[in-house]
């Protein structure tokens, strides 16, 4: 039978709840936050700020960023996973934090991710790119390719450093396709890209946000995605998949609550994402930064969590790869 709660106006006030504001969101009382581990400016910041502004109607109370940067995002993770499973602190954790990180050789990290961050909703992915300096000469997957059997090891692709997305997307590119391609790691996207802008390095498979800027400038060209689709932007672009069957890169990013979290904040937090994501304007700024909506359950983050880590885990052991 279901239970109905009556409480008075005053009450309600009380408690913090608004008009309009779901019975099951009223679970959580107070101010609440979304920890970032990564600095303001990046996609990582954008999208924290876009949730934590469509978000706070649907759990009826203040949503604040709260950033903590540095250590890939653990530092974040870690305050999230001790936090009190009160359903008010929530963390923004990134693909190579959940499926990179626990099986990278030499990576020591502070929290167990699957014992100490309850998963609440996978939200965003963002699009993986491949991009050419304009000095190439060639314009397409195959004369890459075809260029690279030929020349082993003269051509290079750039990476924001060991172990990030932009490496493993190198190196599985590089395994699917059988060819010897030089990785040269930077220390963050920014660098890797105006390298290749100055013409150091060729190429570089990468998270498009990152390239938006430089593509518009005709400083990079770029030449296919190895998402599983193509961003509305550049819808004409092809995808490595067509000549690579079942090379797939996905970015994501998801919220994760403390360890501990009770199932029903966890459904009030899923529910509220949900809601949020499903915004117009919140779908137009997605489109706008290069990021495509993956909302899902937590059940469906899990699965996920155990496909990505098996697949990059693989790339990973082949390509020799350990933390810096």
């Amino acid at each position: 039978m279901q239970r109905r709660t009556f409480v008075s106006a005053g009450t309600a006030a009380a408690l913090g709840t608004l008009a309009g504001v779901p019975a099951w969101a009223q679970k959580i009382s107070g101010d609440a936050r979304i920890m970032c581990g990564f600095p303001p400016g990046g996609t990582a910041d954008l999208l924290c700020r876009i949730l934590a502004d469509a978000v706070k109607s649907e759990i009826g109370q203040n949503v604040i960023v709260d950033t903590k940067s540095g250590a890939s995002g653990f530092i974040a993770n870690e305050t999230v996973a001790t936090a009190p499973p009160d359903g008010r602190t929530v963390g923004l954790a990134a693909m190579a934090a959940m499926c990179v990180s626990p099986v990278m050789p030499g990576q020591k990290l502070p929290i167990n991710v699957d014992t100490d961050l309850t998963p609440i909703a996978n939200i965003a992915g963002v699009y993986n790119m491949l991009v050419f300096g304009k000095q190439v000469t060639f314009r397409t997957v195959p004369e890459m390719i075809a260029y690279a059997k030929a020349n082993p090891g003269k051509l290079t692709y750039a990476s924001a450093g060991n172990g990030t997305s932009q490496h493993l997307a190198g190196e599985l590119f590089k395994k699917m396709a059988g060819v010897n391609i030089v990785h040269v790691p930077y220390r963050g996207g920014a660098p890797a890209i105006q390298d290749i802008v100055a013409g150091n390095v060729q190429m570089m498979f990468g998270n498009m946000p990152e390239f938006l800027g430089q593509i518009a400038g005709g400083n990079l060209i770029p030449i296919a995605f190895g998402s599983p689709r193509p961003s509305p932007l550049f819808p004409n672009l092809p995808l490595i998949s067509q000549f690579l069957p079942g090379y797939e890169v996905v970015n994501w990013f998801a919220i994760f609550g403390p360890k501990a979290l009770p199932t029903d904040l966890i459904d009030v937090w899923n529910k509220a994402l949900r809601a949020a994501v499903a915004k117009p304007d919140v779908q137009k700024r997605f489109l706008e930064n290069g990021m495509d909506t993956v909302i899902g359950s937590p059940a469906e983050l899990k699965a996920t969590i155990v496909v990505d880590r098996k697949k990059w885990s693989e790339v990973i052991q082949a390509a020799g790869m350990r933390a810096d």
